[in-house]
């Protein structure tokens, strides 16, 4: 296998594919600057992270603000970002690349890790336990002293640049025995732990992000944390910031507040009929 130095100045591809379609990839260059509200010292934690070549874990429950960390963090390290949405049927192939039958001619086509690697980009794997075991085989060489990403089909090694980082999420809430992260990928990367923020920290988010004033966002927060103390007595998760945004996004748009939760939070939680109509009732305690 010969290697190859990954580093030379190449664009990434932003044209879609059957191989990004199918496995969900998002690129993006940040150009202006995506509001984040920090909630400790995450910020310098990935700074040296990134500064020594230390694949990061991301951990923390759903719409916590994860993928809008690492699209700031994109931004202040002027770094493209590759994200992939990763499934079930996420294979090594899918992300490292493949052969395509095209107008009659096989052409190889490069997958988002081979892409972030030769651009030298942050590559962010969500919901990186969902993916197929054998997605370790190429992780394991990137987290450690060799910096390598070996691409068997084309006989290629390549040798990873400074620049390129792996960031990879999960959310331990839903670990199970099936879907879980060994050790063995685990301790290869730097863990930053995430949460939803504090009520008042809350607040300032859903009113920037949204439009609404503090009153309103106040009380929206307030119907939040109702609902994610009913967590493990029925429900999964409570609502999370991206809700309680999307929430106030309706009731700026003119919807109702109390109308605004049960579409945009009480619906999206659950489709059990006990815990709509005790999710119902919060709201209209609320609002």
């Amino acid at each position: 296998m010969r290697e190859h130095d990954a580093a030379r100045d190449c664009p990434i591809s932003m044209h879609e594919d059957p191989v990004t379609n199918a496995i969900r990839t998002e690129e993006n260059l940040f150009l202006d600057e995506p509001y984040y509200e920090p909630g400790g010292d995450e910020v310098a934690v990935f700074t040296a992270a990134y500064a020594h070549n230390l694949p990061i874990l991301l951990k923390g429950p759903t719409g916590c603000g994860k993928t809008r960390f690492i699209h700031y963090m994109a931004w202040r390290l002027q770094r493209p970002l590759i994200t992939v949405a990763c499934h079930d049927d996420l294979t090594a192939s899918d992300l490292v690349g493949r052969y395509l039958i095209r107008g009659g001619e096989t052409v190889w086509l490069d997958g988002p890790l081979t892409r972030a690697v030769r651009a030298g980009a942050i590559c962010y794997l969500d919901e990186i336990v969902e993916a197929r075991k054998d997605t370790s085989v190429v992780i394991h060489p990137l987290c450690d002293d060799r910096r390598l990403l070996p691409i068997d089909k084309l006989g290629e090694l390549l040798i990873v640049p400074r620049e390129f980082s792996l960031v990879v999420s999960y959310n331990p809430g839903y670990q199970s025995v099936l879907k879980d992260m060994k050790q063995s990928t685990r301790q290869r990367f730097v863990a930053l732990e995430f949460d939803y923020p504090p009520e008042e920290k809350e607040v300032q988010i859903v009113v920037k992000e949204s439009g609404v004033d503090a009153d309103l966002a106040q009380r929206l927060v307030r119907f939040g944390h109702m609902t994610r103390n009913l967590k493990g007595n029925g429900l999964d998760e409570g609502a999370s910031t991206r809700l309680l945004v999307n929430a106030a996004k309706l009731v700026n748009a003119g919807v109702a507040p109390a109308t605004a939760c049960d579409n945009a939070i009480a619906s999206t939680l659950t489709d059990d009929a006990e815990l709509l109509h005790a999710i119902h009732d919060l709201s209209r305690a609320v609002f």
